[in-house]
């Protein structure tokens, strides 16, 4: 009977070294066939210092930096449609009241102004308030 004097190995700490062989792969330190007899022997050890003789002779790889997440946008996709919506109206509405006071030879009453300054403002306030953006929906959740 084969009685091991080391500490036994974990599962996680098999995958964690079967994962270093495979950035080892991966930056070519090893070939597929040297890596395949390195992973078999992971998987058959039962000690935490057989598993270092595994990568005895590979250098140490630096810590994994977690991806960053991407970036979200300072605005959320439905008020870029919104304001984008608000944006077309009001350059609709100007260019009819630019063509009418053009048909009639002089500035008419600018109407825009109760289209575009109102709907403007509404959208302008929800930003500020920022309570359609993920940070307040992450907090009002807490």
């Amino acid at each position: 009977m084969d009685i091991t004097t080391g500490t036994r190995a974990s599962d996680a700490e098999r995958a964690h070294v079967a994962d270093l062989l495979g950035r080892h792969l991966a930056d070519g330190r090893l070939d597929l066939a040297e890596y395949n007899d390195r992973l078999t022997r992971v998987y058959s050890t039962a000690t935490r210092e057989d598993l270092q003789l595994v990568l005895q002779d590979l250098p140490k790889l630096p810590k994994t930096v977690a991806p960053r997440s991407t970036s979200r946008a300072r605005f959320p996709i439905w008020q870029q449609i919104e304001g984008s919506a608000w944006l077309g109206v009001s350059l609709l509405c100007l260019f009819i009241w630019a063509a009418i006071s053009l048909a009639a030879g002089e500035f008419t009453y600018f109407w825009p102004i109760w289209v575009t300054v109102p709907w403007g403002a509404v959208l302008v306030f929800r930003v500020a308030m920022g309570w359609e953006s993920a940070a307040w929906n992450r907090y009002r959740t807490r």
